[in-house]
């Protein structure tokens, strides 16, 4: 299937052609505008979106809705948001006179409402606490909302006051009697996630107070730290909210059983409808017929990279069916056709993040688009929107017509155009061997921007992590190629055993084995990209890994110690015993070494780069952010102290203000810099 263009157009060609090529670099990755959120209208005649600019003075992004008509042949997108604040999370009213969204311009975040016939956008809820998520019904009287409450107050302003009172007390302490008490990158300070229900009155606003739908259940709505909005939604009568959560008691972490609940949009007890499945159930959608409620489930508790399969349930009998059994992908994201006949689904392939269309009686499932990273899309009557990436392109809006071929997309946005017009992006190919017992491996390699045939280029070898992840044919605002290629490398990523998209036995295959399959992998991927590829210099190459990937640099260090003549260790684990005591999600060391630290000692220290480092020589840059709570400081300064003190080349960069990822504009110019003089030092000096 033929890949929808990606690149920039007849326009950007013809200017390529009068300016001087260049390279790609981290300052051009910085700066990018990027699409996100498309939200189709009714009637399918517009679509909303999300566009993201970089301040590089304020070192942060922003924003704002944009607007296209469908109907008119190369109509210029509309700006629709003009605040200095973030506007996000478009919502179409149902009547598509207005967009519904999420902005703190008044100083808080609060939900406003824009009429699309002329006129400011106006507030629509005033509350005392942010709103951090909502839906609009689809009657569009009402909303549900998510707000950060503390559940013992009896209402929004109860919480509000403990907070300007803790945030006056000298006293800085914390107590705390269960685990969690930090997540991702923040501490625990007593608040959950509560699903809310507010009228809207006639004046278009909610000014009675919300009403609590979860704050019965003790657990976050959306859950933390990644949820959204897309773990709850209206039934189509707007009678109906229905929702998942994970009840937290004194072992939220150690699972992954989130329950698919549903509440009375005016407020009553929530009704459990999987509580028959102790691993996760999520995303639940109602048909547009309101007969069928369709949600997300694994089988394995506390395995949270588990295949995320589809689940109906008849809304009047309650009988479940479980739809596409056979079809070995794990499902990212969802939507219902208009005629309830389907469902359209991402999930990654080979390499690949295409679009699927499910048959909700048949299971029977198509492909609908081709090569890339389909990362968001919208579907309305006839017509399906989508984002669309792939390791040449950020994402851009194409269209299609639903029943019909994706081949021929119409791409919609531009964006970025002129800022690139002068950049040569590396070629790139995806190439498959015989990896760990024999069995198909895939990766990818990319050439420099500027490769001439017969000359070799130094090897960027990027480990993704996860390990539960794939390096695919996708665009990267954090670890990308091309970033690389503009750098003069040569880069090789490979889908070792463990990735995603090539099935879940595939995906199963790394647990309890983190240093022995996949390790075979990269060593025989690497080798059969040298002999594939011709301009590849093995002689000169660095490994680079962030998560897991940085893990694996460390077990490079003492399994492949003549293999590279540098490594970049990003966030990566050092000593298993102390990553199994220190981690804030403990379902997934334990997941993946078999049980607790304590019941199994020997397999969580059977992959463990501590005890080896002995063997160390390789030349290591460290990076760690000080705010990441999944692989903790110590493990980067373990790292380090175990280079320094034998003597082997090494740094260490650390971003006291970055957590798990390098987020902030001007860090990620700096990491990415660093990065590149060490492997210049090197490959190229």
């Amino acid at each position: 299937m033929r890949l929808p263009l990606l690149l920039l157009g007849t326009a950007v060609a013809a200017s390529n052609a009068m300016a001087a090529p260049r390279g790609f670099t981290v300052e051009d990755l910085v700066k990018m505008e990027r699409v996100g959120s498309p939200a189709l209208s009714p009637d399918a005649t517009r679509v909303v979106y999300t566009v993201r600019a970089t301040d590089m003075d304020k070192n942060r992004g922003n924003t704002q809705l944009w607007m296209l008509d469908l109907r008119a042949p190369k109509a210029a997108p509309v700006r629709l948001t003009q605040a200095n604040a973030s506007s996000s999370d478009p919502e179409w009213s149902p009547s598509g006179d207005a967009v519904y969204f999420l902005s703190a311009r008044s100083g808080s975040s609060q939900v406003w409402r824009l009429p699309l016939g002329g006129g400011e956008a106006a507030k629509v809820t005033d509350l005392p606490l942010d709103v951090d998520n909502f839906r609009l019904s689809p009657q569009g009287d009402r909303l549900a909302l998510s707000l950060a409450v503390f559940r013992d107050c009896a209402d929004l302003a109860c919480t509000k006051s403990r907070l300007d009172a803790t945030a006056k007390d000298k006293a800085s302490g914390k107590l705390y009697d269960k685990l969690f008490v930090r997540h991702w990158d923040t501490w625990a300070d007593g608040r959950n996630n509560v699903l809310y229900a507010a009228p809207i009155d006639a004046t278009g606003k909610v000014s009675a107070q919300p009403v609590s739908l979860s704050g019965a259940l003790d657990g976050d709505v959306p859950s933390k730290p990644f949820g959204d909005r897309d773990e709850y939604r209206f039934s189509p009568d707007g009678k109906t909210v229905v929702f998942s959560v994970r009840i937290a008691g004194k072992t939220e972490a150690w699972s992954t059983n989130f329950d698919v609940y549903t509440v009375p949009a005016a407020g009553g007890a929530p009704t459990n409808l999987t509580a028959d499945n102790q691993a996760w159930d999520a995303k639940a959608s109602y048909s547009p017929d309101g007969k069928t409620l369709a949600y997300l489930a694994m089988d394995k508790p506390t395995f949270e990279a588990d295949r995320f399969h589809l689940v109906l349930i008849d809304v009047a009998s309650g009988k479940k069916r479980t739809v596409a059994d056979n079809w070995d992908r794990s499902i990212a994201d969802y939507r219902w056709t208009p005629d309830g006949k389907a469902l359209l689904a991402t999930a990654d392939d080979l390499g690949q993040h295409p679009l699927f269309r499910i048959d909700a009686a048949s299971g029977k499932v198509a492909k609908l688009t081709g090569n890339g990273y389909v990362s968001g899309f919208d579907v309305a009557r006839d017509t399906v929107v989508m984002a669309q990436a792939s390791l040449a392109s950020g994402a851009q809006l194409y269209k299609f017509k639903l029943g019909g071929s994706a081949d021929n997309a119409t791409q919609l946005t531009e964006l970025n155009a002129a800022a690139l017009a002068d950049v040569k992006f590396g070629q790139f190919e995806q190439f498959s061997f015989a990896g760990a017992n024999g069995e198909t491996v895939y990766g990818h390699v990319m050439k420099p921007w500027d490769a001439k045939p017969g000359v070799k280029y130094p090897i960027a070898f990027l480990v993704h992590g996860g390990p539960q992840g794939s390096f695919g044919n996708s665009w990267s605002y954090r670890w990308n190629p091309q970033v690389y290629a503009g750098a003069g490398y040569a880069t090789v990523f490979i889908d070792f055993h463990g990735s995603t998209g090539y099935g879940q036995k595939f995906t199963d295959s790394i647990s309890g084995d983190w240093g022995g399959k996949p390790l075979e992998d990269l060593q025989k991927g690497l080798a059969a990209a040298v002999q594939k590829f011709p301009w590849l210099d093995r002689e000169r190459s660095c490994a680079l890994g962030a998560s897991y990937g940085g893990f694996m640099m460390n077990w490079i260090e003492g399994n492949w110690s003549d293999g590279f003549k540098c490594i970049v260790n990003h966030d990566g684990v050092f000593d298993t015993r102390g990553m199994a005591y220190a981690t804030e999600e403990l379902w997934f060391t334990e997941w993946e070494a078999g049980g607790t630290y304590y019941d199994k000692p020997d397999a969580h220290e059977k992959f463990n780069p501590a005890l080896q480092v002995k063997k160390w020589k390789t030349p290591m840059l460290v990076v760690q952010g000080d705010l990441d709570f999944r692989i903790p400081t110590s493990q980067g300064l373990g790292t380090f102290t175990a280079l320094q003190r034998q003597g082997i080349p090494s740094k260490l960069l650390v971003f006291p203000d970055e957590n798990h990822w390098v987020l902030k504009p001007a860090n990620s110019v700096l990491w990415h810099h660093t990065v590149i003089d060490w492997l210049d030092t090197y490959l190229k000096k």
